[in-house]
């Protein structure tokens, strides 16, 4: 990208601290809508674990009241009626557990099918996303959205929604059945979780703030990482280590204050809902127990009865399956308030606005009749034209021929700031224009606007004659071949490398590529030749190595326009000379446009461009711009630095 102080910086999240972004859990439901016959099964499971829970605290009653009081006091008590009772318990209670299961097992088919789609929809997204998103966000903050928050959603979706939803029916359950078990009782417990309720509510405002500022912090802290890591040897050579490590500690300083927060309010949610249960359970045991000594009556949904030893001990086990999952639910609501602030921040990525093309205008493979005609064909011919539909529904072709001109060009990345002024240009087929200057005067961001990783503020930029905005994006990238500065190699074979540049291409067009910019000697060298297996961005090959590599993807792919920027910059002079002859052939016949420091590798050009702060200062050949005797001849003969 430009080396220009004005690029937009980098950022993180734009997420609002403390909210969720508008519509996240209609978003998330919809992801998990395309599993409704299995989501349908685990409710129904769900219901099935709450129901047999509280049917076998309701039928502790029976057993005390029916089976066991009775029994007391006889001779020769018969205990086939209450065995009977204890096999209908554990019957329950088995129902219980196997609903349980098959609803644990279910979720993960869901919980992974859901992120799953989400993954693949953010990969497909950020792919459409324009070259500026990646200028403007730190990749390790992005990383992390496809690390840290989707595992926080994916325990939401797997352990937490499921627990809260179970523990949501427990508590209905459990509330009615202590309605049928005593209005009274229940009464009591209503206006003790009056007082439950505010304590969980101050307690989860308090964690949802700081669990959705630990994800934030989160993605700043891995983002920083990712950024030493790439840098690692630069922070080497200048001995920046002790400040590379305050600067991480600080935002380290930041995700353990938020965590510690989060988790503060998080783990004493549990313990005090659990000791203010214990509590109510006291309360409980000693109102029912004075209610049922003292003989007063029992008001049920069924009528007025007594208050028994059984309904007491029903009562106060209903009374911990009320309270726990109030718990549970307090518990679980923190980590689904961590994982809708990581499912914000996904969404946040899906809803960057992709790449905008309003080009109509297509390559297409073509080949051209003894009278001139263009006629558009399937197989290729090495032959390509511009097909330009027309609103009448007419379609005329136009050989691409290489011709670049820049009217009139104004260009910023951050508006009001611009990098690029009054440029005006042209490169005719088969034509070498260089551009030179110091770092920051616009050379690279000259060749960012062909390719239209940005679009221009002001004037026009036309390609054979067409104005580029016309041109379908991705035609026009295929219609260039580009070897930049910073060499990028894939996890892959030097084969699968080098045909990057072209998907189709044989085994014998990659190798004569790399024959033609002079790296096929080396590539026979490395230890499985072509199929040497390349990691790490190639980190076993030296600079000069990527670099010819980088260059014979460009020369597979034989587009028409060449962009160089910087080609050489890491070769020695030795490999320099070798591969200049390969770019010479590469060059052959073609429009190319070079940037280069090394003025050496620019004299044969037809033009060269002296740029300075945005504007082109000067233009002409080698031979003119010395006898001008301006900033070109200052760099060439060493009376001014380039950078």
């Amino acid at each position: 990208m430009s080396k220009t102080a004005v690029k937009p910086k980098a950022r993180g999240t734009g997420m609002t601290p403390g909210r969720f972004k508008p519509g996240t859990i209609k978003r998330l439901l919809s992801y998990m809508g395309q599993y409704k016959v299995r989501l349908t099964v685990v409710t129904v499971c769900i219901l099935i674990t709450a129901g047999t829970s509280a049917l076998s605290a309701l039928f502790l009653q029976v057993l005390v009241d029916d089976h066991i009081l009775p029994l007391l006091g006889q001779v020769n008590p018969s205990y086939a009626a209450m065995f009977r009772a204890i096999l209908v318990m554990g019957a329950i209670y088995l129902g219980g557990a196997l609903s349980a299961f098959i609803s644990n097992r279910t979720m993960v088919t869901i919980e992974q099918g859901t992120l799953k789609k989400i993954r693949d929809d953010m990969f497909s997204h950020m792919q459409k996303l324009p070259v500026k998103y990646f200028d403007t966000h730190v990749h390790g903050d992005v990383m992390s959205r496809y690390t840290n928050d989707a595992d926080s959603l994916r325990q939401a979706i797997s352990q937490s929604i499921p627990q809260m939803f179970s523990s949501l029916i427990s508590v209905i359950a459990a509330f009615v059945s202590m309605l049928y078990l005593s209005i009274v009782l229940s009464g009591f417990v209503i206006l003790f979780t009056v007082g439950l309720m505010l304590t969980v509510r101050m307690l989860v405002s308090k964690s949802r703030i700081h669990f959705i500022g630990q994800q934030q912090a989160l993605g700043d802290v891995n983002g920083y990482i990712e950024e030493i890591i790439n840098g690692q040897k630069v922070v080497k050579v200048f001995c920046h280590e002790q400040k590379v490590k305050e600067a991480f500690d600080h935002k380290n300083d930041q995700l353990c204050s938020s965590a510690t927060k989060a988790g503060i309010y998080g783990n004493i949610t549990m313990p005090v809902i659990g000791s203010m249960g214990y509590l109510l359970y006291v309360l409980i045991a000693i109102v029912g127990g004075a209610g049922g000594i003292a003989g007063i009556p029992n008001l049920t949904i069924q009528g007025m009865g007594l208050l028994s030893m059984g309904t007491i001990i029903s009562f106060l086990t209903l009374s911990r399956s009320f309270v726990n999952p109030i718990g549970q639910i307090s518990m679980q609501f923190n980590m689904v308030i961590m994982a809708l602030a990581g499912a914000s921040r996904i969404f946040d990525l899906l809803d960057e606005p992709i790449e905008s093309d309003s080009g109509y205008v297509t390559l297409v493979n073509a080949r051209i009749h003894e009278d001139g005609s263009i006629e558009e064909c399937t197989e290729r011919t090495g032959f390509w034209a511009w097909k330009h539909p027309h609103k009448d529904g007419t379609i005329t072709y136009a050989q691409q021929r290489g011709d670049i001109r820049f009217l009139d060009v104004n260009f910023g990345y951050v508006p009001g700031e611009l990098v690029l002024k009054d440029i005006s240009l042209y490169a005719k087929p088969g034509q070498k224009v260089a551009f030179v200057g110091a770092t920051g005067a616009g050379k690279t961001t000259v060749t960012n606007l062909i390719n239209r990783f940005y679009d221009v503020e002001d004037g026009k930029i036309r390609y054979d004659g067409i104005t580029i905005k016309k041109i379908r994006k991705a035609d026009l990238r295929r219609s260039l071949g580009m070897v930049l500065q910073d060499v990028n190699l894939f996890t892959g074979t030097v084969m699968d490398n080098i045909r990057y540049g072209k998907l189709d291409a044989t085994d014998d067009e990659c190798i004569e590529a790399a024959r033609l910019a002079n790296a096929d000697s080396f590539i026979r060298m490395l230890p499985d030749g072509y199929q040497t297996m390349l990691k790490g961005d190639g980190s076993g090959l030296s600079q000069g190595q990527r670099q010819l590599i980088s260059i014979a993807r460009a020369a597979v792919a034989n587009p028409p326009l060449m962009i160089l920027d910087e080609a050489t910059s890491s070769i020695d002079t030795r490999t320099e000379s070798l591969v200049q002859k390969g770019m010479d052939a590469l060059m052959k016949g073609r429009t190319v446009f070079v940037i280069a420091h090394r003025l050496s590798t620019v004299q044969d050009s037809n033009v060269i461009m002296v740029m300075d702060k945005g504007r082109i200062i000067e233009r002409g050949t080698h031979e003119q711009l010395i006898d001008m005797k301006g900033k070109y001849w200052q760099l060439y003969t060493g009376a001014l630095e380039l950078e």
